[in-house]
C-alpha cells in the first residue's frame, strides 16, 4: 500500500501533473503558495515551465497564452487573486481558452485575513466574469478531493475549453493527511479535440451535434485567429445580433447543458431521517461529524455533499431533496450557496447553519440546526 503524507495544496500539484499540466504560474499568495511551490519541483524535471509572474494578472495571462499554443496551464491563488484575474477569466470563457484556476480561498473580504480559512468566493467564483456565462466549480473536502478534483478538473476544462475552478480553502489546502495513492479513483486523461491540420480552419466552428470547437494551437502551421472581442465562428469581431445569439447561447449550452456529466457528490442516507444536510468543502467534514452524533441521539438526518457547486446540479438536487421535509444547508460564510437552495425549492424549509468568522463550522452548529427545525 502505497502511503504518503500530503497537504492539500501538495495534492493539488500532483493531480494536475497526472493530468498532464506542463504550465504553471503564479504569483505568491496566502495560503496557495504551497502549490507553485509544488510545481516548481515537479515540472521543470518533466519539461515543463513553472513560473511567477510579476503579478496575479501577468500569471494568468501566461497561462492563458501557454494555452492557446496547447499546453495545459494552471494558475493559483487566494481571493484578492481571484479579483485581479476577472478580465482574463472572461477572455478564457469568450474565447474558450481552457484552463484550471484553484482558489485557495480565505476569510474576506478585501486582504482580509491570510492565515484564516472561509468559503466566501462561492457565488464570485460563479459571477466574477462579464457577461455573465457560466463557469464550472468544483470543491474538494479533503486531500484526496484534492488530488482527484484536480484532474477531473483539467479533463473537463479540455473537454469543454473552459476555465475550470478548483475551489479550495485554507484549512482544505494546508492540512496534512495520510494519502493512499493506491485507492485513487482517477479518469483517464483528456486531450482537447484536434482539427484537422489539413482542412480550412475555422477556429470557433462546431459540427452538426457539437457545443466545442476543435482546437489547433496559435504559432503553429494553420492560421488561428484569437480575440478578446465578441467574434464569429471565424475569429473575426461581429456586431450581427443572429452571430453574436448563437455563439452566447452555445458557450451557455456547452456547460449548463452537460453538468450531469460531471455532477459529483457523496450522500450519506439515513432511514427514517426528516431532515437533510447539505454541504461542501471543508464543512462537509463537520456535517458527517454531526449526522452520527445525531443518529446517537435518535434525531436520524441525512447528507448530502456537493463538490460540483456551478452549474447548479439541479436534478441531482432535487432528487436528493424530495424525501425530506426539510433542508439544512452549511456553508462557511454568511449564506451564499443556500440561496441556491432556495431558488430550486421554494416549497420546502430550508435552513441556514453556517458563519464566517475565521472559525470552522463545528458539528455542534448543524446539529443546533437540524434540532431548532
Amino acid at each position: 500500500m502505497d502511503l504518503t503524507l500530503m497537504e492539500g495544496n501538495e495534492a493539488i500539484g500532483w493531480g494536475a501533473v497526472a493530468a498532464g499540466c506542463n504550465f504553471f504560474a503564479g504569483y505568491p499568495i496566502t495560503p496557495a503558495t504551497t502549490i507553485y511551490n509544488t510545481m516548481l519541483k515537479l515540472l521543470p524535471p518533466k519539461g515543463g515551465v513553472c513560473m511567477q509572474g510579476e503579478d496575479e494578472i501577468a500569471s494568468i495571462g501566461f497561462c492563458l497564452g501557454a494555452s492557446m499554443a496547447g499546453m495545459k496551464a494552471m494558475t493559483a491563488t487566494s481571493g484578492p487573486g481571484i479579483s485581479l484575474y476577472s478580465e482574463q477569466i472572461s477572455f478564457a470563457i469568450g474565447s474558450e481558452i481552457p484552463i484550471v484556476i484553484v482558489d485557495v480561498q480565505r476569510l474576506g473580504p478585501s486582504t482580509g485575513s491570510a492565515t484564516k480559512g472561509a468559503d466566501g468566493d462561492i457565488q464570485f467564483l460563479q459571477w466574477g466574469n462579464s457577461g455573465g456565462l457560466p463557469v464550472i466549480v468544483l470543491a474538494p473536502t479533503d486531500v484526496k478531493d484534492c488530488y482527484e478534483l484536480t484532474v477531473k478538473a483539467f479533463n473537463l476544462a479540455e473537454q469543454y475549453r473552459c476555465p475550470v475552478f478548483v475551489a479550495a480553502n485554507k484549512e482544505i489546502s494546508m492540512t496534512r493527511e495520510t494519502l493512499c495513492l493506491d485507492e485513487l479513483s482517477l479518469p483517464p486523461v483528456v486531450q482537447r479535440r484536434r482539427a484537422e491540420p489539413d482542412q480550412d480552419f475555422l477556429p470557433f466552428k462546431t459540427g452538426e451535434g457539437e457545443t466545442v470547437p476543435a482546437f489547433l494551437p496559435i504559432g503553429g502551421q494553420t492560421l488561428v485567429r484569437q480575440t478578446s472581442s465578441t467574434h464569429g465562428v471565424n475569429g473575426y469581431i461581429t456586431t450581427d445580433p443572429e452571430e453574436i445569439a448563437m455563439m452566447q447561447g452555445r458557450l451557455k449550452e456547452k456547460i449548463e447543458g452537460a453538468v450531469a456529466d460531471f455532477t459529483y457528490y457523496d450522500e450519506i442516507r439515513t432511514t427514517e431521517a426528516e431532515n437533510l444536510i447539505v454541504t461542501y468543502g471543508i464543512t462537509a467534514r463537520a456535517a458527517r461529524v454531526a449526522v452520527e452524533r445525531l443518529k446517537a441521539k435518535g434525531k436520524p438526518a441525512s447528507l448530502l455533499v456537493l463538490k460540483t457547486l456551478w452549474p447548479v446540479p439541479e436534478a441531482l438536487i432535487r432528487k436528493a431533496v424530495a424525501p425530506y421535509k426539510r433542508v439544512v444547508v452549511a456553508e462557511m460564510n454568511l449564506g451564499q450557496y443556500v440561496r441556491e437552495i432556495q431558488r430550486l425549492l421554494p416549497e420546502k424549509e430550508i435552513a441556514f447553519a453556517g458563519g464566517m468568522n475565521g472559525e470552522l463550522i463545528k458539528p455542534a452548529q448543524i446539529m443546533e440546526g437540524v434540532a431548532n427545525g
